[in-house]
């Protein structure tokens, strides 16, 4: 899985504006507000709808090339609340005995590298093509191993040129803007780059698997936000691209408004990778149609809506995979019942040749011990 997204806690502290002192605020205007939260939506649908893509020519390639996918297993998927739990709680433990002004520069020494490289990845395809022919370009390999000559195991293997050098030089600018002023625009841009590769590069392998994940996930998120604080303090104290903001008081102060609504990247990847799921999916079925594809997507932006009508209602910070879980596995499994495909769709895998070598060797494992046990009994 791609360290952008799971080296950090899936932080939810959803649609809620905080002042300094962790007060409300409230919003400048009635208009601000509904730019705010508009902008969120808008900047939560466009990494899942053009990530999703972007999965399925990622796993076309690896098909191609023969190389091994790194899929989330069953067991990974329960696991992956736990192992969320404690590194919030950790976080939490961390913020609390140690300064945060330490602790955030730290992480924004660690988020500009991490920044940089996701946005230089996206721009890449739009920026390269836009350099002028009589760029002297250059095309370098770089390999980086480790172990002895026979037993020597690839670490980097990075095909690159100069274009790519040059795409990377013009991310570093966002990366050290972002670390000069932390600025709102430079974080949405990493933040936006982290999500769209999130999308592209994690993967699902089974819609079962996903139904996993999505429901442990749905425990975790209403747990830390209804029943502690802590998810609420982390938000609040963790000053890193892993979350899209916006300011509700732009129209008054422009660029430099700092009243700002927030949503947590976790609300936009975590769904997003299983709506990817699906567009991989409608198109194993060789139809020209999306329908679970975008079925799933509207059924996302519906619930993200949901959650800021309730936000508003309760004034209290919302944990938004309670409303969007349901969302985005219930809108593809009314589906297939409609269309009798149920059995389709949970027997779907992106790559079942994988699952059944990973059965064999299983099964390999559990048998040799009792075969060690029956020629000790002969």
């Amino acid at each position: 899985m791609a360290d952008t997204v799971t080296d950090v806690p899936v932080v939810n502290e959803t649609f809620n504006g905080t002042a300094e002192n962790g007060t409300a605020k409230i919003p400048a205007t009635p208009e601000g507000m509904l730019v705010a939260y508009s902008s969120l939506v808008i900047m939560a649908l466009i990494p899942i709808f053009f990530g999703a893509f972007r999965s399925v020519r990622y796993h076309k390639e690896q098909k191609e090339s023969g190389e091994k996918p790194e899929t989330m297993t069953r067991k990974d998927a329960a696991m992956f609340p736990i192992i969320a739990s404690c590194t919030l709680f950790g976080i939490y433990v961390v913020f609390q005995l140690f300064s945060k002004e330490y602790i955030n520069m730290l992480l924004a020494v660690y988020f500009f590298f991490l920044g940089v490289l996701a946005l230089a990845h996206i721009a890449s395809p739009i920026l390269n093509p836009l350099i002028p022919p009589l760029f002297p370009n250059q095309e370098y390999h770089l390999i980086f191993t480790e172990g002895p000559a026979d037993k020597k195991e690839e670490v980097v293997n990075w095909k690159f040129d100069r274009k790519d050098l040059l795409v990377i030089a013009l991310a570093g600018i966002v990366g050290l803007w972002y670390l000069m002023k932390k600025h709102w625009i430079a974080n949405n841009l990493f933040g936006l780059a982290f999500a769209l590769n999130g999308v592209e590069f994690l993967s699902l392998n089974s819609i079962s698997t996903g139904c996993i994940l999505l429901g442990g996930l749905f425990i975790y998120d209403v747990f830390w936000v209804f029943g502690t604080n802590v998810m609420v303090t982390v938000a609040k104290s963790f000053e890193a691209p892993i979350k899209l903001v916006f300011p509700q008081d732009l129209l008054e102060k422009g660029l430099a408004a700092n009243n700002f609504a927030m949503l947590g990247l976790g609300d936009i990847v975590i769904p997003g990778i299983f709506i990817a799921l699906l567009l991989r999916f409608d198109i194993s079925q060789k139809k020209e149609s999306r329908v679970y594809f975008y079925a799933s997507f509207i059924a996302y932006f519906l619930g993200l809506l949901l959650t800021i009508v309730i936000m508003h209602f309760f004034k209290h910070a919302q944990p938004a995979l309670l409303y969007l879980v349901p969302a985005c596995i219930g809108a593809p499994v009314l589906v297939a019942l409609v269309r009798g495909e149920i059995k389709a769709l949970f027997k779907y895998e992106d790559h079942p040749e994988e699952k059944k070598e990973e059965e064999k060797s299983e099964e390999k494992k559990e048998a040799a011990p009792a075969k060690k046990q029956s020629k000790k009994e002969k």
